[in-house]
């Protein structure tokens, strides 16, 4: 069964707030621009007044994902529409693993992974066919996300291209309201925003917002 990381928000401010959740991107090569979705937003009133706490879980598991979009990505807007998605496994420091996937765009799909030649440890790699302009397809890092599989992170593809990418499991909760799936600056949107870092082997962390409007945060296990 694969792990479930857990974030917990608790609200201490007076009035109720909204907030977002968004991964840290991963590592891509090409240099290509990487692009953020928010992956959760919900709003969560005072802790004293309501008692509640809102829950935010992706699995572990990581996932290679493209989408059709109608535009280069803008921030504000939806990533794109149609998508699809294959658990993949990252590239150990030696030895096979299902870490390839070859991409499809009529019909948009992803084919079962398997072991690719070259790709770097801890990433995995798509490989995208040959199509025309004005197409535009994202490539990239998707997660399962409170139940659904979403885009997290991601670049433009090109034509008959391999997109090698790393994930990051670090998070963030940020105030605010970033509707699932829209395009997001993760430069802007991280800046004091509460930082969940997953990387330790840790599942489980707990999030404050402070009446100040400070975060405090706890690790659990």
């Amino acid at each position: 069964m694969s792990t479930l990381l857990t974030i917990n928000v608790t609200n201490l401010e007076s009035a109720t707030q909204q907030f977002y959740f968004f991964q840290q991107p991963a590592i891509y090569t090409g240099g290509a621009t990487v692009y953020s979705n928010s992956l959760f937003s919900s709003s969560l009133g005072n802790y004293a007044l309501t008692g509640s706490t809102l829950t935010f879980q992706v699995n572990m598991q990581f996932y290679a994902g493209i989408q059709q979009a109608h535009s280069t990505p803008t921030i504000g807007q939806t990533s794109g529409y149609l998508s699809a998605s294959r658990a993949i496994d990252l590239a150990p420091a030696s030895g096979p693993a299902n870490d390839w996937t070859t991409a499809s765009v009529n019909p948009l799909g992803l084919t079962q992974p398997t072991n690719g030649n070259g790709v770097q440890p801890g990433a995995f790699r798509i490989t995208t066919p040959t199509y025309s302009p004005p197409a535009v397809y994202n490539v990239g890092s998707a997660v399962e996300v409170n139940g659904g599989i979403a885009l997290s992170n991601f670049v433009v593809a090109n034509p008959s291209n391999n997109t090698d990418c790393q994930p990051v499991l670090i998070y963030y909760v940020q105030t605010g309201n970033f509707t699932p799936g829209t395009v997001m600056s993760f430069s802007a949107s991280s800046v004091n925003a509460a930082v969940c870092d997953f990387t330790g082997g840790h599942s489980i962390i707990n999030v404050t917002l402070n009446p100040d409007g400070s975060w405090g945060q706890q690790i659990i296990q």
